[in-house]
């Protein structure tokens, strides 16, 4: 894996459990609205619609990038319209960059024994 590519399955990476909180705390948000009148629904909607549009443009970015197939690439960006799916997201994320580290780490081994 390039650093390109690392760097974008990062940056996803770090940006969905962000999405996923804001989107626990918009609902939360609606439900006190509706029930108090607190209403920090304008506030926590532009909040997580920044997040979300950063996650979309991300994961488009990493969709661009690692070459996955349209399965894989729908099924992040499911997580990141379910309101806890962002946190699901991140850990699967980490663990493919942590397969991807293993895997480079195997082929620098390999290509070295046979050097």
């Amino acid at each position: 894996m390039d650093l390109k590519t690392a760097s974008a399955l990062r940056r996803l990476r770090l940006v969905s459990a962000p999405e996923a909180v804001s989107f626990l705390l918009l609902l939360v948000c609606s439900v006190l609205k509706r029930t108090t009148d607190f209403n920090a629904v304008p506030v926590m909607g532009m909040v997580h619609g920044v997040l979300f549009v950063l996650y979309v443009v991300f994961w488009a970015d990493a969709w661009n990038r690692t070459k996955w197939s349209a399965s894989t690439a729908a099924l992040y960006f499911v997580l990141s319209v379910l309101p806890t799916g962002g946190f699901f997201a991140e850990r699967k994320l980490r663990r493919e960059a942590e397969d991807a580290v293993i895997a480079s780490r195997a082929r620098q081994e390999q290509a070295v024994k046979t050097s």
